[in-house]
């Protein structure tokens, strides 16, 4: 069983992404790492060239910048990585997401159980999307919960929208839910340094004018948009010790000051109470 790993990232120093991270937590589980690097600001090229891993190929990309419509940019870097994958499974993560060792068993098992199953088409995983510092996590329905990191390589097979997922021949992918984590560190940043990512990434889904009136130009970003939040009772995956070990700001969280919708309190007890997320957007057909 061949399993290649496949990423993007375009600077990635700059934006604080923990890229190096992200690849390091696939490079166990695979036999080759393609990543997408775009020209950048920055040296994120150098710096994955300093990896020295023989199972890392670089693919060099530029970014079409006039593509500021729906991420449509990120699907289609995804989709320069995902071309260059022969094997027989392909693990996708984005530069702000890290896998933990402790499920590389479970991902493994997975992929060797359901290898020759071609109903399944890919595997979905769970997610923990932490916010402001190391030590909280999203806890509300603003948050998706899961989405498909493993699929299987061919041409039909196509990065949808703004990468967040995938399909084919514009149809859900038929997939099976795995035991196992992606950690999204997207939202942690020292606050200037997120500011800075606000106003660089709402480019590729925005106009000049809805940044002006959206994003603004304060130096650091208000984290205290990001809802209902819990501490996190866990272990960070290795590849981030000394990430977590190195946080430099403060950050907050109070609860009583959190401003969240009614409708979206609402709809958050019942899932508390139930068990069911009403209206979940769903990118994919479990089987």
């Amino acid at each position: 069983m061949k399993v290649v790993g496949f990423t993007f990232v375009r600077n990635g120093v700059i934006y604080d992404y923990p890229f190096l991270e992200s690849i390091h937590s696939l490079l166990p589980l695979c036999d080759e790492v393609i990543v997408a690097v775009g020209r950048s600001d920055d040296n994120t090229l150098e710096q994955i060239i300093s990896l020295q891993s023989s199972k890392v190929r670089i693919l060099e990309t530029v970014w079409d910048d006039s593509l500021r419509k729906s991420g449509t940019v990120l699907s289609q870097q995804t989709n320069l990585a995902l071309d260059q994958v022969a094997g027989d499974w392909a693990i996708y993560l984005q530069a702000d997401e890290v896998l933990h060792e402790k499920d590389y068993p479970t991902i493994k098992n997975a992929m060797t159980l359901y290898q020759n199953m071609n109903e399944v088409e890919g595997l979905l995983f769970h997610y923990k999307h932490f916010y402001g510092s190391y030590k909280y996590i999203g806890d509300s329905r603003r948050w998706y919960r899961r989405e498909i990191r493993i699929v299987r390589p061919s041409s039909k097979v196509r990065s949808w929208g703004d990468a967040q997922g995938f399909r084919i021949d514009g149809q859900k992918l038929r997939v099976k839910l795995i035991d196992s984590t992606v950690y999204h560190y997207g939202w942690v940043k020292p606050p200037d340094i997120q500011q800075l990512k606000q106003k660089y990434f709402n480019t590729l889904w925005h106009s000049d004018e809805w940044l002006d009136q959206h994003v603004g130009d304060i130096g650091e970003y208000d984290y205290c948009q990001g809802g209902k939040l819990k501490l996190f009772d866990g272990i960070h995956p290795a590849a981030m010790s000394e990430r977590v070990h190195k946080q430099n700001w403060h950050f907050r969280y109070e609860q009583d000051k959190v401003q969240q919708p009614f409708k979206e309190k609402l709809l958050d007890l019942i899932e508390v109470r139930c068990g069911w997320r009403i209206g979940e957007y769903k990118n994919y057909e479990l089987i």
